[in-house]
């Protein structure tokens, strides 16, 4: 499913992309997050199909499984 993702330093500074596209993995997670559904979202992109939009969304979740902590700040000192 990866492989619809692609990630090259001339497109998008290098950020991961929809194969094909210059529309990132970020922007399609960002857009979900605010409560957008994959159909919206393929209703914006023509381009996109359901399964790059799904791609996408595993592909962020693999990032996010690296031995990174990822500190969310909570506004308590």
């Amino acid at each position: 499913m990866h492989e619809m993702i692609a990630s090259d330093p001339g497109i998008m500074m290098g950020k991961p992309v929809v194969r094909g596209t210059r529309i990132t993995v970020e922007s399609i997670v960002e857009r979900m997050g605010a409560g957008e559904t994959i159909e919206t979202i393929l209703e914006a992109h023509p381009r996109l199909t359901r399964e790059a939009v799904l791609a996408a969304i595993s592909f962020a979740a693999e990032a996010l499984k690296a031995d990174v902590v990822y500190p969310i700040s909570t506004g308590v000192a």
